[in-house]
């Protein structure tokens, strides 16, 4: 696979797919916010790379899910001022994604100016099931370009325009945060130091069944919280109340327990949760044994004794994989599990990946030190699958 390092991108035009899909929030007086820039700055190695050389840079990027058509409230201006802020630089935003606009534009872009395209997801073609309609598109985007760099690794588990079609097309290679990811998750995948533990939280286990079917066959631990941790406690023959609960997947995880006891991989499960007796911070909540949860209460935390045992199981591990919170971190009473199980990842010496998604944006909003963890991803579901050990459309056509 290529990198950035192995191009000749001096006066020449260069199409980067980032990944710019950052959460944003309605301020009082209207304009939109964006509230973690986490994965603008993941990008900032790549195009300073770039530009330094003399790069003429057209971004692609997308934001949110308009299903290919203009929706004001995800056009990309926010993005464009908070990069142009971040770079220290000019960023044009054009108004379309390879129309006049955007022609125009990268035509008239100078050695060392960024030009990004408005919301690649405003065209349909983007995720058309077509191969002939992403093609279209991708011959549209190739044509603003001499040569291509996918930087975007939230989306490499994607088969659409952006990603894989236009890389076809023009000689490409990855960026800097591709390249890193790709590192990082190539040693947890093939050769961990171990023990080897991953903690998963999150909502659904059936979200994470070909991750945690496949983590059985290499991890030494699997700590599970989260609300996906309530049908493990159903499937051990404990009520879990009014909490999250996939009965239909009681029978999965039992099969799941068993696998995990047969191949000597300790699974670590809450020993008390945080209930309340509503979804909502203002609710009453109170910390009872996990196999105690009242009926009528639901979990939304694990509770401090549990935290405790996370952090005990993970002390002397060398290789952390952390997906997903351990309870409901953006209320206030809930987020003290998701705080002190990162907070006890940090601190490890040891190669701490922490599984993009839900869990990145928790480090930043709980005021956990990122410094403190080696490495932490900027995908969602690219991540998930690279765990379940599948292959990456958009990586895999960066390998041709």
């Amino acid at each position: 696979m290529q990198t950035i390092d192995d191009l000749d991108v001096a006066g020449r035009r260069v199409l980067v797919r980032v990944d710019f899909n950052v959460p944003l929030e309605q301020a009082g007086d209207g304009t939109r916010r964006i509230t973690d820039d986490g994965r603008i700055r993941a990008a900032l190695p790549t195009l300073q790379a770039l530009l330094v050389r003399g790069a003429r840079l057209v971004l692609v990027a997308h934001l949110g899910r308009p299903k290919g058509v203009f929706v004001s409230e995800l056009s990309l201006a926010p993005v464009a001022a908070r990069l142009g802020e971040l770079l220290d630089a000019p960023v044009r935003l054009a108004s379309d994604v390879t129309g006049v606009t955007a022609r125009e534009s990268a035509e008239r872009l100078g050695d060392g100016e960024l030009l990004l395209l408005e919301n690649v997801r405003f065209d349909a073609r983007e995720t058309s099931k077509d191969p002939a309609e992403r093609g279209a598109l991708a011959a549209e985007l190739a044509a603003l370009a001499d040569c291509y760099v996918a930087d975007g690794f939230g989306v490499l588990h994607r088969e659409q325009a952006s990603v894989t079609d236009v890389a076809r097309l023009l000689p490409h290679a990855a960026g800097r945060l591709v390249g890193r990811e790709t590192e990082v998750f190539g040693k947890v995948l093939a050769d961990p130091d171990r023990p080897y533990a991953v903690v998963l939280g999150g909502s659904k286990v059936s979200d994470k069944l070909g991750v945690i079917e496949n983590l059985l066959r290499s991890v030494d631990r699997l700590l599970v919280g989260g609300g996906m941790c309530f049908t493990f406690l159903a499937a051990q023959g404990h009520g879990v109340g009014s909490s999250l609960l996939e009965a239909d997947q009681v029978e999965t995880v039992k099969a799941l327990l068993a696998t995990a006891a047969d191949r000597g991989v300790e699974v670590v499960l809450p020993v008390d949760v945080v209930v309340a007796t509503a979804f909502a911070a203002d609710a009453e909540h109170q910390v009872v044994p996990a196999d105690a949860i009242p009926d009528g209460w639901m979990g939304l935390d694990i509770g401090p004794a549990s935290a405790q045992l996370f952090a005990s199981r993970l002390a002397d591990a060398r290789t952390v994989v952390w997906n997903g919170p351990m309870g409901v971190f953006e209320l206030a009473p809930y987020a003290a599990g998701t705080r002190a199980v990162a907070t006890a990842i940090s601190r490890l010496d040891a190669l701490t990946v922490v599984g993009g998604g839900d869990s990145a944006a928790a480090v930043r909003l709980l005021g956990v030190d990122e410094s403190g963890f080696t490495h932490i991803s900027t995908g969602g579901g690219a991540t998930l699958e690279l765990l379940e050990g599948r292959t990456l459309p958009g990586l895999a056509v960066l390998e041709d």
